[in-house]
């Protein structure tokens, strides 16, 4: 039963990836093959699609890395921990792409790559939260107290999520608000379909990661606890001899 549950959830992971990438491909097609190209942006404008879909998947990965952190306070195993750590890598990946696409637009729609915005702002200090908890758990160990202080960061780095999704309402700003149509909308029916096509590939692909990331790092949890045992077992051979 257990190889033909490993088996099982090999088929569904691959079936994932699989799904992820042909939804990549037809998201790709149909930004620059069918949508049309914005009349004031221009090319600029595709940006959008790649843009506002990785912020929702770095929002899955710091949701995912949420729930671990307060699932392995509440009560530690490895899948909490390896979920937790999982989300902040998908967290970092997407955020990344966020603060890369973001100035690139920014140097076409107000003339310069970078601006104090509240939006951007609270974006760029969400990501680094994120790019400090890996840093953390790559280089300071991983016992149970490295584990429990990641945590507690990982926390943190969800409770600024509202904030980045309210800050234009609640401060203003340049940033503009393109899906409700008070930024100029989407006026052409593929361009709707590119948006939504986005979102859906992104949302996949960020759970296909998500998915993968765990795997590896429930694999070297095994092996750890593996070599652990090993050397436990070893001290004890030696201790009756």
């Amino acid at each position: 039963m257990a190889r033909r549950s490993g088996g099982d959830k090999s088929l569904a992971f691959t079936a994932l990836l699989g799904t992820s990438a042909a939804l990549l491909l037809v998201t790709i097609y149909w930004i620059f093959v069918r949508a049309p190209i914005e009349a004031r942006m221009g090319i600029v404008q595709k940006i959008f699609y790649f843009h506002v879909p990785s912020a929702y998947a770095m929002y899955i990965g710091a949701t995912a890395c949420f729930f671990g952190s307060v699932g392995y306070l509440l009560k530690p195993t490895d899948v909490r921990d390896a979920l937790a750590r999982a989300g902040a890598e998908v967290a970092i990946v997407f955020g990344l792409i966020v603060l890369v696409t973001g100035p690139l637009w920014a140097a076409k729609a107000w003339g310069y790559f970078w601006t104090w915005d509240p939006r951007l702002t609270t974006a760029m200090l969400s990501w680094l939260v994120y790019v400090a908890y890996a840093v953390l758990r790559a280089f300071s160990g991983d016992g149970p107290g490295e584990r429990k202080f990641a945590a507690a960061l990982g926390i943190i780095g969800a409770a600024n999520l509202p904030i980045i999704h309210y800050s234009v309402q609640k401060w203003g700003g340049q940033h503009p608000v393109v899906v409700t149509g008070k930024g100029g909308g989407l006026q052409h029916a593929d361009m709707k379909i590119a948006f939504a096509l986005g979102m859906v590939a992104f949302t996949v692909f960020a759970v296909t990661l998500l998915w993968a990331s765990m795997r590896v790092e429930l694999v070297k949890s095994r092996l750890r606890n593996a070599e652990e045992d090993a050397v436990d077992l070893g001290l004890d051979d030696r201790m009756e001899a």
